[in-house]
């Protein structure tokens, strides 16, 4: 029979061992939004386990209680994260295979921003700081945890060094959101170090940016599911991909290690891709 204490024995074991794996993330240089995802994802497994052993068994009964809960790239993401957690914690042979999911060659239009409504975006944002870090995001391609590295010196030499995942890349800022920038620092007195800050000088939370875009949604007329940075920055891959067709050098401006990747960012609408096979069918029946 349980007790209390070996109920409090095993909790204590289980933060001490997400303590760890912080840590360990931490030392592996994760990202600071990839290590708070990672623990929220490891603490919902142990929500599952309701003090049970971890075993082969209960990884899953986890991976199917996951797959009626969520979409199958979200129970992807999470079992990413879970089989990091058990190799740290030497319980490899539980670890459990993602979900095949086939590549699909173009997105849904529910989720993806246009150029219209991204406009729409700005215009409802009119002269504010949000209306600057939207434009900001679409017109560089930059992660909004890569925001500060928007500094008062890189706006000045209109370039900014990007150190992110072990990789360091350059990134222009466009003349025209250089200027809008030079205008914003001078009015916030912001004289040097991230250009986008909270009152008390630190560089704002992604979190904030989150729900401030959430925020706008109404006054601008766009559907929220369509509002968030990410999503800006597929917009700037679509864009830049429609004008150069070089998805290598897209790959490099994004910062991604593998093509692959980056052929997720520059998938058609279904819209174009009917469009794309009424001219194949036309160009069949001439």
């Amino acid at each position: 029979m349980r007790t209390i204490y070996n109920t409090l024995v095993e909790e204590r074991t289980m933060n001490q061992q997400i303590s760890r794996f912080k840590q360990y993330l931490l030392t592996e240089e994760k990202g600071s939004v990839t290590v708070e995802k990672y623990l929220r994802d490891v603490r919902c497994f142990y929500s599952f386990l309701d003090n049970r052993a971890i075993s082969k068994e209960e990884t899953i009964a986890y991976k199917e209680h996951l797959t009626q809960q969520y979409a199958p790239a979200s129970v992807n993401s999470m079992l990413v994260a879970l089989n990091c957690f058990l190799r740290f914690i030497g319980k490899t042979d539980c670890c459990v295979k993602q979900l095949k999911i086939q590549r699909q060659i173009f997105c849904g239009e529910e989720k993806e921003l246009t150029q219209s409504e991204y406009q729409l975006l700005v215009k409802a944002a009119k002269n504010t700081r949000l209306s600057l870090v939207i434009q900001t995001i679409c017109s560089t391609g930059i992660r909004v945890s890569e925001l500060q590295y928007i500094t008062v010196e890189a706006v000045r030499v209109g370039k900014a060094v990007v150190n992110c995942k072990n990789k360091t890349r350059v990134i222009f800022i466009p003349m025209s959101i250089q200027k809008l920038l030079k205008t914003y620092i001078k009015k916030s007195g912001v004289t040097a170090g991230s250009v986008f800050v909270t009152r008390s000088r630190k560089p704002l939370n992604c979190r904030n940016i989150w729900r401030d875009m959430k925020a706008l949604c109404e006054q601008a007329g766009v559907s929220p599911d369509k509002v968030f940075p990410h999503n800006l920055r597929h917009l700037f891959a679509r864009t830049f991909y429609s004008v150069d067709k070089d998805i290598v050098r897209l790959a490099d401006l994004l910062g991604h290690s593998s093509v692959d990747t980056t052929r997720i960012y520059t998938r058609e609408t279904g819209s174009e891709h009917r469009h794309r096979l009424e001219r194949v069918e036309k160009l069949l029946m001439t």
